[in-house]
Parts: structure tokens; sequence; C-alpha cells
């Protein structure tokens, strides 16, 4: 069975990822859910053992085989690019693929709020894109830095791991860097990076203390930085980034946070009520004064949603509800899918049907269509 075939068939059946395992089947994730390739062949060892070889390079496959996992990507002509992870589970080669989509979607395309467009021409300070393994964070990350490219004058860099998305030069200069390939490790290659010049940094993703710090740093000095986490929504990624430092720095971090944060943009993947795929639910959340104040105060931390539900109409702020709503009324999601991804499924039913809760007065000012932003 032919690695390049699979990954063939994975595309032409419209597959986000795909999974490779010893005894199994090829197996598909299409909108969501696995589905097993209709093949006689399960996949053997040598199998899997002969396919990393095509995805490896000479210097990949030493330190694969040093530390048994290794994050790269693997391009086919005529067919497209795919970031891999490499694994060894039970003895044997295990591996995963993700299809990384040709070109670079715009807002429009990727259903993605309106207001990112303002956040995107931002010329310094910190912007995160969060939410869980495969949400799409770096295809929003990657709509933002086009966007910047598009609209900007300016010196991108980006490090990644590995680089998903192949950006083209327009009116700015983008200077992309792999981990393990162009550089050694992400905090290394930020400090760098703040002796090259750049005015936008992208940070693949904010894993350890050292890359949260100087990308802090970075943020303070002037730039724009964009990266990622694994969190859910505004207020746990202000408590992550917080609590990965020391007790005696966090009052100074939280203080440092709410000078250089300009927005979270939390998503999650829903199933499309056509069936076709997938579309986004975003949260936005805006650093507006009120909400820096809750980011200083832990013990207001907790009220950012709050901020968040009742900045719609002054700074086109949004909660994860508020987005599903407004798929549901343009007939993208079902109701059902709405109910099922609600933050509080009790208030959204009783808003569906046009009943108001204390708890949700402040969607009185929600209308999608008529976003009145102004500057925070």
């Amino acid at each position: 069975m032919e690695l390049n075939e699979i990954l063939k068939s994975a595309i032409h059946h419209g597959a986000s990822d795909v999974h490779l395992k010893a005894g199994l089947l090829p197996i598909f994730r299409i909108n969501g859910r696995l589905v097993p390739l209709k093949t006689d062949e399960a996949l053997r060892p040598e199998d899997l053992a002969a396919m990393s070889l095509l995805v490896l390079s000479g210097e990949q496959k030493r330190r694969f085989d040093e530390s048994h996992e290794l994050d790269c990507a693997y391009s086919v002509s005529g067919l497209g690019r795919f970031r891999v992870n490499l694994f060894i589970q039970r003895g044997t080669i295990g591996m995963v693929f993700r299809v990384v989509p040709i070109g670079v979607q715009s807002f429009s395309e990727l259903n993605l709020p309106k207001v990112l467009e303002k956040i995107a021409l931002e010329n310094r300070g910190l912007i995160l894109c969060t939410g869980t393994t495969g949400c799409g964070k770096s295809t929003t990350l990657a709509a933002i830095i086009e966007y910047i490219n598009s609209h900007r004058s300016c010196h991108v860099v980006t490090i990644e791991d590995p680089i998903e998305f192949l950006l083209r030069d327009r009116k700015s200069i983008i200077n992309q860097r792999e981990l393990g390939v162009d550089t050694i490790s992400f905090s290394g290659a930020l400090r760098s990076a703040l002796r090259q010049d750049p005015d936008v940094i992208l940070v693949g993703e904010m894993r350890d203390l050292e890359t949260m710090e100087t990308a802090l740093t970075a943020a303070e000095t002037g730039h724009l930085v964009l990266s990622t986490m694994h969190t859910l929504d505004a207020a746990e990624t202000i408590n992550r980034t917080v609590g990965a430092f020391p007790l005696y720095q966090q009052k100074q971090v939280r203080i440092q946070l709410a000078a250089i944060l300009r927005a979270v943009i939390s998503q999650r993947l829903v199933s499309r009520a056509d069936g076709k795929g997938r579309v986004p639910a975003i949260e936005v959340m805006i650093n507006t004064a009120r909400v820096r104040e809750y980011i200083e105060d832990k013990d207001k931390t907790r009220k950012i949603r709050e901020a968040i539900l009742q900045g719609f109409t002054s700074y086109g702020m949004q909660t994860f509800d508020q987005s599903l709503m407004a798929l549901y009324k343009d007939g993208l999601i079902t109701l059902d899918e709405a109910l099922r991804q609600a933050s509080n499924p009790d208030d959204f039913a009783l808003r569906v049907r046009g009943v108001s809760s204390t708890s949700d007065l402040s969607w009185e000012d929600f209308d999608r269509n008529k976003p009145k932003p102004e500057k925070p």
C-alpha cells in the first residue's frame, strides 16, 4: 500500500487527518469522525517503516531513532502538504498526517468574525489564538498573517513546528523558520528574532515558561506577537499563562499581560447542518479597560465572560454562545448541534424561544448583522 495513494484518497474524501497504525486499515478523520479506508490490506510494521523513510530526511531519521517521536512536514508534488507526527507505539511506528490546505483562506472564506480584520492590524502587543488540538488555530493565524501581508509593509518572522502554510511575500517580507530544521528551540529562535528587525512575530505555540517570558518581552518592546495555546476560552487562557510563572512573579505577570494583551481568539469546530464539513464557533475577547481590570485582579478574572457578552455592540466581542446563535440563525448549524456545543445550553434554548433569563439580559444588544466597533 503506497503512502502517497493513501494521502491522495484522504484529500479526495475531504479528510483532515490520516492515522496509520500497524494492524489496522488507514483511518481518516472526516468531519470530526474516524472512518477506515475501504481496502483489503491492513498496514504491517514493515509498511510503516518504509513509509517513514519517505517522510524523514537523514537527520530527521537520526533524531526520531533517538527520541522515538518527531514532528515534521511532508510535501507531495501535485498533491499537497502535510504536517506529520511520528511516534513509537508497542514497538512499531505510528504516524498521523494533518492535511494542510493549499493556499491561505480569507476571514470571510473561513467564516471568521469581521472584527479580526481590526485585530490583525494592531501594531504591537500580544494576540493569542486558543482551542483544542485540531480546531483550526493554525489556519486562523495563517489568515491573520496573510491579511497583514496584504495590508501592511512590514517584516514578519514565523517560528513553527513544522511550517504548515507556505506564505509568499506581498506587501510584507515573511521569513518562516522551522523547529529542528532552521532553529533548535522556540525560545532561542524568538530571542534571535528580536535582532532581525521584526514588526510581527508568530510563535507556533507558547509551550514553556522561557518562550512565554520572551514573547511577553517582545510584545512589551513594540512588536506584534501572535501565538497559540491549548486553552478553551479567554479566562482560562489568562489563568494558564499566569499559572506558568512562579508564585512570586504572578502579580507582576498579570500587570504585564493586562498592558500588552490585545485579543484572545478562542475557537471550536462544529458540524454543519448540511453535513459538508465543519464551521468555527469563535469567542473573541478584546482587551478593553474593563477587561484589563479583570486580568490584573485574579478574583475578577472569572468575570471576563460577562465583559465579552456585553462588549459586542461597542467592541465586536462575542462569546461562544453568541457565535453559535449567529451560526444557527444563518442556518449553518442545527439547533441540536448548537445546544450540544453551548456553554450554557439552558439559557441558549430559552433565547432561541425568545425568552430572556436574568443571566442573558446582555443579549439584548447582540445583533450580529449590525456591529458598531469602536476603539477600546
